[in-house]
């Protein structure tokens, strides 16, 4: 079987019923037109405007400034480790990427209908797409976390090689949300409110801006929402390259458990929608 984007393949076409294993021994089958898209992503998103790179960093890195500033300067209350902004920045970065595939995840079919409806390209591969794009420019703006690494002498932990369990686990949440998200979208459309406002509460209620530890000293027994919450565990994997006393193994591990729940759970939610997507996009 060829992997062009138009035309139809032979044997089955998503949106028919199929084992998952089928359905993603497919997506594998057209892994070149996955990389060519992600490729063409990046670039556009970079060849568009006059500072190009700069804006994968920017906005993180403005955000962190800002609560930095409120926190420290204004505020004056010390929460996560010194020094703060390199553990914003640690903590901002990977956020910019699982809110941009989430969010992004509302449009990810909508904003393709043609392609979607017309191309034999397996419908799982425009949210894989969304997810590893915005990995992407995640990877790409990690100079900017380790010059302030440099800035503050800060050498990273041993726990720095667990930075790839960090990377799979954010692409197995995303993509999860992403393949529950995508298809809702299209047949409801109060989806795209509903995240938007999710998402700024779960900005809040995961340790972004503090530390686990913080939870666990100032919530009490609410902290357990936080602990269960796969952000946490992932924000976790994240921050323990510099700051090793934020390793929390439960919080790890209830991340790995929950985010492999969510993408079994968008798996057979994309299964069972994609029929009626198709009929509404």
């Amino acid at each position: 079987m060829t992997t062009s984007i138009m035309g139809r393949p032979s044997g089955f076409t998503t949106g028919e019923d199929a084992s998952t294993i089928a359905r993603w021994k497919r997506v594998w089958e057209y892994r070149r037109i996955l990389r060519l898209l992600v490729g063409r992503d990046v670039k556009v998103r970079y060849s568009g405007s006059a500072l190009g790179y700069l804006w994968s960093v920017l906005e993180p890195l403005a955000n962190a400034l800002i609560y930095w500033y409120v926190f420290i300067i204004i505020v004056k209350r010390h929460i996560g480790y010194p020094p703060f902004i390199l553990f914003l920045v640690a903590g901002q970065l990977p956020w910019f990427w699982m809110s941009g595939s989430i969010n992004g995840a509302v449009g990810a079919l909508k904003n393709e209908a043609q392609m979607v409806r017309s191309s034999n390209v397996p419908r799982e591969i425009w949210i894989l797409r969304l997810v590893l794009s915005r990995g992407a420019i995640y990877i790409f703006s990690l100079p900017v976390l380790i010059l302030f690494a440099v800035g503050y002498l800060r050498q990273p932990t041993i726990y720095a090689l667990l930075l790839p369990l960090a990377l799979l686990l954010t692409i197995v949440f995303c993509v999860g949300m992403g393949l529950i998200i995508a298809p809702a979208a299209v047949l409801v459309g109060d989806v795209s409110s509903i995240v938007r406002i999710a998402m700024r509460v779960l900005f809040y209620a995961s340790p972004i801006l503090y530390s686990v530890n913080d939870a666990a000293k100032r919530l009490g027994s609410l902290a357990a929402f936080v602990h269960w919450n796969p952000i946490a565990g992932i924000m976790v994997l994240y921050r323990v390259t510099f700051f090793k006393q934020e390793m929390d193994w439960p919080t790890v591990w209830h991340a790995f458990l929950i985010s492999f729940i969510i993408l079994g759970i968008g798996l057979w939610t994309f299964n069972r929608l994609e029929r009626p997507m198709l009929k509404e996009i």
